[in-house]
């Protein structure tokens, strides 16, 4: 189990699994939040903590809700929007990797997918090879 916490430690995040790797994704909201994200199932995820929400208002359906701390606006994770879980099922939520220790990381592939060229359809390109955090 991997547990993260923001900075005020008011929002925690436990994850039962590791990742099988980390994208770390060029795109503007990514790079804004400064998030290195894994990719779970819910029921693998506890969020424990008063966040708030935003979805991105630059796409006019947005995939994902960004999830912040409701005191110190760390980016914690993100959950996919009604109309992604209408289309795709509650199927995926991201983790923001960045509040974990570097140790509970030690061996996990980091890669780095192109979003900001991403038309939201085709898979990820990537930006330069991964290597192993």
């Amino acid at each position: 189990m991997i547990k993260l916490s923001c900075l005020c430690g008011q929002s925690r995040v436990e994850i039962h699994k590791r990742p099988d790797f980390v994208h770390e994704c060029n795109c503007k909201l990514c790079r804004n939040s400064g998030a290195l994200w894994g990719y779970f199932h819910p029921s693998e995820v506890a969020v424990e903590g008063a966040t708030k929400g935003y979805s991105r208002d630059d796409k006019e359906d947005p995939a994902a809700e960004m999830r912040f701390c409701a005191n110190c606006g760390a980016t914690t994770h993100f959950v996919l929007t009604t109309s992604a879980q209408a289309k795709f099922g509650n199927v995926q939520m991201g983790v923001n990797l960045r509040l974990a220790d570097a140790g509970d990381l030690a061996g996990i592939e980091l890669r780095y997918p192109d979003g900001a060229g991403w038309d939201g359809e085709s898979p990820f390109g990537y930006l330069r090879e991964p290597h192993i955090l």
